[in-house]
């Protein structure tokens, strides 16, 4: 088939490790490699954001990134993004409409995406899949006034929901949040992330540490909801042990990053500050170094809509400790592959980390049973085979309609 998946501000082409980039353009980016794996002709649509831009620049073999004029070619924060959604939308249906290559289906990624795919789909009778990442329901929930979505966030998602030809979750939670929202349980395909096993594997080589200091390991973007502040204050409860948190700008701009000084402050008078290291941005392909050398992979999101770190640490050997929100509660098995708790409370996760901690057969055993989960339940090449069955589906299914506000 001929796939387009909408990315409006998650580029696969991007750096990681800025307020707007992370897990969704990985996200893409395998996906897209994925479905061209498996012989399909995948074009990433994803917004302009720098002049110099190449129109259209090949990925990999079957996979080629389009970068679409709407609003400025300069970078934009996802949040205000909306008002360049109809362009997007009219450039979509302008390019189907040529006869050069048109979808056979078109996969969008965030609502915003949704709202520029549906409208092209409703021109040119693509049939529209939706992947929604993250919820605003579930956004506003947590982060009330400080939430700086558009005030239309909530209603738009709903409609795409009423009108969208399937809606795709990632894990049980969203399904139930979907729910709540009114979307039809009929419209909804569950299919989770993946991750790459290729690159992710428990051997080879580790990053360099302490041989005589437990590791703890964050991974992330600087952002308060990722819960960074909650391992960090718990902390005390491991006296052995150092916490070591990857994410955000380059280690040379991270004094210029006001949550990081926040995080440095909050150690400091926690009485850890000697424990607590910020690496900055890592590349990607460093990465599983960093999982094989920690002891337990710390993921204390607030709210999680998915969350790949978990799932590459898995991959890597690596136990997770994590909180019971969103993905996590599907892709970490208490008991087995690791432990939940809740969110925002510093003194369970001290405790659950203490205890993994002075348990080292417990942590080999769930490093055994995080591979085997991983290698059985989570690969790219599954991911995109059942999509793959989705996107069969709504070829021949009739095109929903809804208005577009």
């Amino acid at each position: 088939m001929r796939v387009a998946i909408i990315s409006e501000h998650a580029s696969p082409l991007a750096a990681l490790g800025g307020p707007d980039t992370g897990g969704q353009n990985t996200h893409v980016a395998e996906l897209a490699a994925a479905l061209g794996d498996q012989g399909h002709d995948v074009r990433v649509y994803t917004r302009r954001d720098e002049p110099l831009a190449e129109t259209m620049v090949e990925l990999r073999q079957q996979v080629t990134v389009v970068h679409v004029p709407a609003g400025p070619a300069e970078p934009v924060p996802k949040d205000e993004l909306l008002p360049y959604m109809p362009e997007f939308g009219r450039w979509l249906t302008r390019h189907w409409q040529d006869g050069l290559w048109r979808p056979d289906v078109a996969h969008a990624h965030f609502w915003m995406s949704g709202l520029a795919a549906l409208a092209a789909g409703r021109q040119t009778g693509v049939p529209v899949v939706q992947t929604y990442h993250a919820l605003g329901t579930v956004k506003r929930r947590h982060q009330g006034s400080a939430d700086t979505s558009p005030p239309r966030r909530i209603r738009y998602e709903r409609m795409l929901g009423d009108s969208v030809d399937r809606v795709i979750a990632q894990c049980a939670d969203e399904v139930n949040e979907l729910t709540r929202m009114g979307v039809a349980r009929s419209a909804i395909t569950v299919v989770p992330s993946g991750v790459n096993q290729r690159i992710f594997t428990p051997d080879g080589p580790a990053a360099r540490r302490d041989p005589g200091r437990l590791r703890l390991l964050g991974v992330g973007r600087l952002v308060e909801r990722k819960g960074f502040q909650d391992a960090v204050r718990a902390l005390r409860a491991v006296p052995g042990a150092e916490y070591v948190l990857l994410g955000g700008p380059p280690a040379a701009r991270l004094s210029d990053d006001g949550f990081a000084r926040r995080l440095c402050a909050l150690a400091e008078a926690e009485g850890v500050a000697d424990r607590v290291h910020l690496v900055g941005a890592v590349p990607r392909a460093d990465m599983p170094r960093w999982y094989r050398s920690a002891d337990l992979l710390v993921a204390t999101p607030w709210y999680e809509p998915f969350g790949l770190t978990p799932l590459e640490a898995m991959a890597c050997g690596t136990p997770v400790v994590g909180t019971a929100v969103g993905g996590l509660t599907d892709t970490v098995v208490p008991g087995v592959t690791g432990d939940l708790v809740p969110p925002r409370d510093p003194q369970a996760l001290g405790v659950a980390l203490r205890r993994l901690l002075d348990d080292p057969d417990r942590r080999h055993r769930y490093s055994l049973a995080a591979v085997d989960r991983i290698r059985t339940g989570y690969s790219w090449t599954r991911t995109a085979a059942r999509l793959d069955a989705v996107y069969t589906a709504v070829r021949g299914a009739p095109q929903t309609s809804g208005a577009v506000a």
